[in-house]
């Protein structure tokens, strides 16, 4: 349920933001809120709490964020309190950020590696990535020393699995079909 509203928030603000053409404003300064409430929990308690008035709450939201939100985010915020949403701020930052990226032809990939990735590397892979999905592609280098050797690389639902973990599991089920 909350991810359901999560997302209608996320593109109602998407939404005005698109109106604005200031997509990449509106996520950098919610993922601001996000990051100011995460180094400060009693301020996101404060900001949760049903026992502050939400005129209260949005005075305090004013002053601590004066002049360093714009005003569509300082109203959303506001909005959030007053339909007690305040709770799915983080979840609707996530929704908002996928809606940004598809509007702006971006994915985001995963490469699980036994090792680090070489800068010449990562270039190669977003390389063949893009003309694998006509998309820009924003490449996370994961380390996992479980899969051996080779390469896990994750695009949103899809998998390609080129370890050598993933082989010797299909080498040893091919070999136990033979035995039996």
């Amino acid at each position: 349920m909350a991810q359901l509203a999560a997302r209608t928030y996320a593109q109602a603000l998407f939404e005005v933001a698109l109106e604005a053409n200031r997509i990449d404003d509106f996520e950098k300064e919610l993922n601001f809120v996000v990051k100011t409430f995460e180094q400060h929990p009693d301020f996101y308690e404060i900001f949760k709490t049903p026992q502050i008035s939400n005129e209260e709450k949005k005075h305090i939201i004013e002053n601590v964020f004066k002049g360093r939100l714009i005003d569509e985010v300082m109203n959303f915020l506001k909005i959030l309190l007053d339909k007690r949403r305040t709770g799915i701020l983080e979840y609707i930052a996530k929704e908002y950020h996928k809606l940004a990226n598809a509007h702006n032809n971006v994915v985001e990939a995963v490469a699980v590696t036994t090792l680090l990735l070489k800068d010449e590397e990562k270039a190669k892979l977003v390389a063949k990535l893009t003309a694998v999905t006509g998309k820009r592609v924003q490449l996370k280098n994961q380390i996992d020393p479980a899969i051996i050797g080779g390469m896990l690389v994750r695009i949103g639902d899809q998998v390609i699995d080129g370890t050598i973990q993933n082989r010797l599991n299909k080498l040893q089920e091919d070999l136990a079909q033979i035995i039996v």
